[in-house]
């Protein structure tokens, strides 16, 4: 095996990576291609119709194709399909239930992402989306005045991660995903994000909360310690209360956190 991978690294002459698309090789003095169907397209290859009615019925069955082809015409095409967790779909009902607008922005062609889009539910998709792309359409979203939360885990989201109001990156994605993003989800379930988003709400609302108790001790302790109601009635506040009332606002903000321990 080692000596076949010399033989392939002596004949390969270059070595090209095209964002989005695919790659470009030469090899024994021929032009190589594999990639999406775009790939070829701007580099006027032929399609056979045979390659052609395999990746379109393919294509309706949710799979992402890639094209194998020399510098004239398709040699190849190779379907590879991600089975969809159920998770991903309650997922998905989870946050449109919660009012969140969802668009799936994906680089897979226009049949496949209309499959994946009616199996999961979602009802706003764009396909054939460059990496950069991906961080423009979030641009124009929030240029409408939206807050937009972005969730990728692979090299081309980290563009528009870095771009979104939010960005959401699954524990398994890659590294620079990870790095550019706010927030990282452990696991690749997505009912986790739904779950994150009613935490995030439960945390904001406690601190609030905790805010309150901390200031209504001193907005009432403060006045009457200063002696506002002597000349009124002579009362003053006893030093042993006012500390007692601090301890208490104290615990009180103690307290109030630690419910989030229990909610589920």
């Amino acid at each position: 095996m080692k000596q076949l991978d010399e033989v392939v690294a002596a004949s390969l002459h270059s070595f090209e990576s095209i964002t989005g698309k695919g790659v470009r090789a030469v090899y024994n003095k021929e032009n190589y291609v594999v990639g999406n169907k775009k790939l070829l397209t701007e580099n006027n290859i032929v399609i056979g119709d045979e390659l052609l009615s395999y990746a379109d019925e393919w294509g309706q069955q949710s799979k992402t194709i890639i094209w194998f082809a020399n510098s004239k015409q398709a040699l190849a095409v190779i379907a590879i399909a991600d089975k969809i967790k159920e998770t991903s779909v309650a997922a998905i009902g989870q946050l449109q239930d919660m009012g969140i607008e969802l668009y799936m922005l994906t680089g897979d062609n226009e049949a496949t992402a209309k499959a994946i889009a009616q199996q999961t539910g979602i009802k706003h998709y764009r396909a054939e989306v460059l990496p950069q792309h991906k961080a423009d359409f979030i641009k124009e979203l929030q240029q409408q005045g939206k807050v937009v939360a972005m969730v990728g885990d692979g090299i081309n989201d980290s563009t528009a991660l870095a771009t979104a109001d939010v960005s959401i990156a699954m524990g398994k994605g890659s590294d620079i995903a990870m790095d550019v993003a706010k927030m990282t989800i452990i696991s690749s379930d997505l009912t986790k994000i739904p779950q994150a988003i009613r935490l995030s709400k439960q945390t904001v609302s406690t601190i609030k909360q905790n805010l309150f108790w901390a200031f209504i001790y001193n907005l009432i302790g403060i006045p009457l310690a200063a002696g506002i109601l002597y000349p009124i009635n002579g009362f003053l506040l006893n030093p042993m209360i006012a500390g007692a009332a601090m301890a208490l606002s104290s615990v009180s903000v103690v307290g109030n956190s630690l419910r989030l321990k229990w909610n589920k």
